[in-house]
């Protein structure tokens, strides 16, 4: 059975960087696409990025964040990580992945969620 585990989450000023890790235990991830995903507090939950299975590492990004966040697979750490810069207060909630269609990174073609990790972006 593929988990996930969150981890990086923390409390940051704005236009700082932060990084996110998922940490994959199972499957190997790299048969898998797999999507980050954000819910502030009072919002739904949205797709933010994601990276393709099988691949050289191709991701789809939000228009929301593109510019500002990347996503990648360490294949032989079984770890995919959100790169995060130039953070903004509205980027602010709490950060998942999960098994997700790269193609249309929405929560309900996700799947195997981790717990979450915490992102405030405050001055």
């Amino acid at each position: 059975q593929l988990q996930f585990v969150e981890s990086g989450g923390g409390l940051v000023q704005p236009g700082e960087s932060l990084t996110l890790s998922c940490k994959g235990s199972g499957f190997p991830l790299r048969y898998y696409g797999v999507g980050w995903f954000r819910q502030a507090p009072g919002k739904e939950r949205e797709g933010v990025s994601c990276v393709f299975p099988n691949s050289g590492g191709s991701t789809n990004v939000a228009n929301s964040v593109k510019g500002r966040f990347a996503t990648s697979r360490d294949s032989a750490k079984n770890t995919v990580y959100l790169q995060m810069n130039s953070l903004k207060p509205e980027d602010t909630g709490i950060y998942f992945c999960a098994v997700a269609d790269c193609s249309d990174i929405t929560p309900q073609n996700s799947d195997a969620w981790g717990q979450g990790t915490q992102v405030t972006v405050s001055s």
